[in-house]
């Protein structure tokens, strides 16, 4: 089993217990919620948030790399409801600025960030025996650093929940093309994955940011439309699409990390 599958496999398990444990409180055995059945598709985002901050609160958090769809929601959660659970995948290897955004972001709303790290060992062992660049020989090796970087964090940091938040926007990549404002996550154990920009372009939410003079990593003014880690993330240039710096080495069909698996396409 590759880094990721067991990151993913220690997610899912955390997320069946939880909701064998919220089957039992409340009687949903089997099958979907009542309260997300009834969920109409395609509302505006702001809408999209709240319905699922009041069906879900407290086992309900937003999954953050600080760009601008991130800090987006932080704002519109903010407004909505001012108990904002928001959590960050610290992988060792993020660019200042991002750290600076956080601490602004945490400043700004009176928020606690949780950060979770890979575990130290993992860590240790993957630099020890790979390498310290080992992610750029191949898109398995960089999967299996992204796995312990990423993914085997982000099984701890969803552990409990019902559901989490993400920035993911259709417009972002061939990858993510299909993304709905709420769906199943089956790679983590069928937790609901609400992603309220869905539908929104790279235009809604810098007009959402200048209107509530939202903080934002600062690299988005260099030419960053898609911020990871700093030795993975590099400026587009004119006509690329945007998440063309991000692994620049590969294909744009591989460009995952493996928190957002392609369905059919593994991680």
């Amino acid at each position: 089993m590759t880094e990721a599958a067991e990151g993913r496999e220690t997610a899912g398990r955390g997320v069946r217990e939880s909701e064998g444990a919220a089957a039992e409180a409340t009687g949903e055995v089997g099958g979907m919620p009542e309260r997300l059945r009834a969920y109409p598709e395609e509302r505006p985002a702001a809408e999209v948030l709240d319905w699922a901050i009041r069906a879900f609160q407290p086992r309900i958090a937003l999954a953050s790399s600080f760009g601008a769809e991130d800090v987006v929601l932080i704002d519109m959660w903010w407004r909505a409801d001012r108990e904002v659970r928001v959590f960050t995948l610290d992988t060792g290897r993020l660019p200042e600025e991002t750290y600076e955004v956080m601490d602004r972001i945490r400043e700004r709303y009176a928020i606690a960030i949780a950060s979770y790290f890979p575990e130290r060992a993992a860590v240790e062992v993957l630099e020890r025996e790979r390498g310290f660049y080992s992610f750029r020989r191949s898109v398995a090796d960089r999967k299996h650093c992204c796995g312990i970087r990423k993914v085997e964090p982000l099984g701890r940091a969803l552990a409990g929940l019902e559901a989490w938040v993400t920035g993911l926007r259709r417009e972002q990549a061939e990858t993510r093309s299909a993304v709905q404002q709420v769906e199943r996550d089956p790679a983590l154990g069928g937790i609901l994955k609400v992603n309220p920009l869905a539908d929104w372009t790279t235009e809604d939410v810098w007009r959402y940011v200048r209107t509530h003079d939202v903080p934002y990593n600062r690299l988005h003014d260099r030419g960053y439309p898609s911020i990871g880690c700093a030795p993975c993330t590099r400026a587009v240039l004119p006509g690329e699409d945007l998440r063309a710096g991000r692994w620049c080495w590969e294909r744009p069909q591989t460009k995952e990390c493996g928190l957002h698996p392609v369905p059919g396409k593994g991680a």
